[in-house]
């Protein structure tokens, strides 16, 4: 019950914070981006208090560490896939373009049109 409470407590302030910035729109745009963050930030701070905050920060941390155990490709490697894939794709469109072609003459030769 008290993690509802400091979530809608997170959502209120996320509220008052957006409000509070276009309501101030006559002060000077330093203080009032100041003041957003300011109250996000505390906003944010009492999400991450709640069970489901530190949940979704360790999920975040996970990801983090499953990204870096990633094996980037190399230039190389890089170079030969993308002109492997422009070679495959001007073959298929070649072949689409006989295969076009082929069905129009058919469709033509069908319906006596071609002559």
């Amino acid at each position: 019950m008290m993690d509802r409470i400091k979530l809608v407590s997170a959502l209120v302030l996320v509220a008052a914070g957006i409000t509070g910035f276009y309501y101030y729109a006559d002060q000077a745009l330093l203080y009032r981006v100041l003041g957003l963050l300011a109250i996000m930030g505390v906003a944010i701070a009492l999400a991450v208090s709640t069970q489901l905050g530190m949940t979704t920060v360790n999920y975040g941390r996970g990801a983090v560490l499953e990204a870096r155990k990633s094996v980037w490709p190399t230039r190389r490697e890089t170079t030969q896939t993308t002109l492997i894939v422009i070679v495959m794709v001007i073959i298929i469109g070649l072949l689409l373009w006989l295969f076009d072609t082929l069905l129009l003459w058919a469709v033509e030769l069908l319906t006596r049109k071609g002559s």
